[in-house]
């Protein structure tokens, strides 16, 4: 290890189901789950829930680009979530769970598009992509019944998975095609 780290910063709906995907990676140093990208200081749970911060329920992840690259990480990414829902996720609704990239600096800025633009060109989904590129800005951690919530709540994160259809849609749209 180099031990340089960087960030990568995603929305994709529920921040509870947009931990576990990234953090059994080698190379991935950590996954906060939190909230960015709205106008209010230090929001709460149930403040971004209701709506009114601004903010997206999001994951801020540290990362070693020497073991694994910034494509990498988008490419799990895109295979978490809807790209052309811009309602939210899954059974989360509203503007807190719509999907988001957080790009860091104008190379995550320029990777996040050709991905993007490479998955509109493939034709995968008949709807357009509504996923935004956003430059990042302050993320602020949740609580801390938030932080690593299906390794804490594993019978409760398993059912609420399982509720979502993120999972049908995960193998529906991309594992289908292996």
């Amino acid at each position: 290890m180099n031990g340089q780290v960087e960030k990568a910063t995603f929305a994709g709906g529920c921040f509870w189901c947009m931990v576990k995907p990234f953090d059994q990676w080698d190379g991935i140093h950590g996954v906060v789950s939190g909230y960015t990208g709205g106008h209010t200081e230090n929001p709460t749970y149930e403040e971004v829930k209701k709506g009114t911060t601004g903010h997206y329920e999001s994951v801020e992840i540290t990362y070693d680009p020497s073991i694994i690259a910034y494509d990498k990480i988008l490419e799990i990414y895109w295979r978490q979530i809807d790209p052309t829902d811009d309602g939210g996720q899954f059974h989360d609704r509203g503007d807190s769970y719509r999907t988001a990239i957080f790009y860091h600096d104008d190379q995550q800025r320029e990777a996040a598009e050709q991905t993007r633009n490479a998955l509109e060109a493939s034709g995968k989904f008949s709807k357009p992509i509504v996923t935004k590129i956003l430059p990042a800005s302050t993320f602020y951690p949740a609580e801390d019944d938030h932080q690593d919530f299906y390794k804490k709540n594993k019978a409760y994160y398993k059912e609420d998975r399982a509720k979502s259809g993120r999972d049908e849609f995960i193998a529906e749209v991309w594992e289908q095609q292996k």
